[in-house]
């Protein structure tokens, strides 16, 4: 039976992940923090789709959350476009940065790829931080107030906590779907295969430089997406955004969650957020047990705690 339910999960994947979705924010002592979960996991996946589907550890991945919530900021504050049309460039201006670092960084493998885009990534942050007649500079892009969104003829109040969370929660669902419908598709299985074997997979004919630019890209767009998202629920960009520790934070959730699983992420960003959020209750040290828990993970669930839990199911 347990078997049973496990395929299930596995077919109808998306659905299950709406359907958690739906529960999440009365699920959690903190209603910020379930819109949170929504943003950083969504933000995670975008990782993980480079990181645990196709091998490639990026550490620079907060280039392309930032750039998108830059995007996305801009759109609004200066060029007065509508709130989806925000969204959609920031998740473009995801991909395209990610074309740009993943044309360059795939000429290289292994730890070279990592600084790689790390050195990029910083690249945009020093970009981001002098142009500050754009972006604000260290003050971050302030003043990207959204009220009310108008969704087919119906306005809808944005500064409600339970109807921000609600419309993001189904911007993320749009987004988990699409990524389901990618990872089952024959793209998908390339991917696992240049993860596994790039010499068979090059022998097979498949062009590996070129499927991991495009899985980059595709992990550009939900990085920017997310990014979108934390603009709009935020109403400011901060220039930390596109710091090297946003990517540290997307890393430990993919991995504290399991890597090259399709739920692992978010189950990662639930659990960094939630232990961060109770342990800043008690004190402003809230790094020293995330880092434990982390390193505790990392030693006796090198899977990932949802990896660990497919592990464990019958065969």
């Amino acid at each position: 039976m347990i078997a049973a339910l496990f395929r299930r999960a596995e077919r109808d994947r998306a659905l299950l992940a709406a359907l958690f979705l739906l529960v999440l924010p009365f699920a959690l002592p903190f209603r910020a923090t379930a819109v949170n979960v929504l943003i950083d996991g969504l933000f995670a996946v975008g990782f993980n789709l480079v990181y645990g589907y196709l091998g490639l550890l990026s550490f620079g991945h907060a280039a392309l959350f930032g750039v998108g919530a830059y995007a996305t900021g801009l759109a609004l504050l200066r060029a007065g476009i509508p709130w989806y049309g925000g969204l959609l460039l920031g998740l473009l201006a995801g991909a395209v940065i990610a074309a740009i670092i993943g044309l360059l960084a795939t000429r290289t493998r292994g730890i070279y790829f990592a600084m790689v885009t790390l050195a990029l990534a910083e690249c945009v942050y020093y970009v981001a931080y002098q142009a500050s007649g754009i972006t604000g500079g260290e003050n971050g892009l302030r003043g990207i107030v959204v009220a009310k969104i108008d969704l087919f003829g119906i306005t809808l109040d944005f500064v409600d906590p339970l109807t921000r969370y609600f419309l993001i929660a189904a911007i993320v669902a749009l987004a988990l779907a699409a990524l389901s419908r990618i990872l089952a598709s024959p793209f998908g299985a390339v991917m696992e295969m240049v993860r596994e074997n790039e010499a068979r997979a090059r022998a097979a004919g498949v062009d590996v430089r070129a499927v991991r630019v495009l899985a980059f890209v595709l992990s550009g767009a939900f990085s920017g997406l997310a990014g979108g998202l934390q603009a709009l629920h935020l109403a400011i960009v901060p220039i930390e955004t596109l710091d090297y520790g946003t990517s540290g934070m997307v890393v430990m959730m993919c991995l504290l969650g399991g890597a090259g699983t399709f739920f692992g992420p978010f189950v990662g960003a639930l659990v960094y957020l939630v232990l961060q959020n109770l342990v800043a209750l008690i004190s402003s040290h809230w790094q020293l047990p995330v880092g434990v828990v982390f390193m505790a993970c990392v030693l006796f669930f090198p899977r990932g705690l949802w990896g660990q839990i497919a592990r464990w199911r019958p065969a």
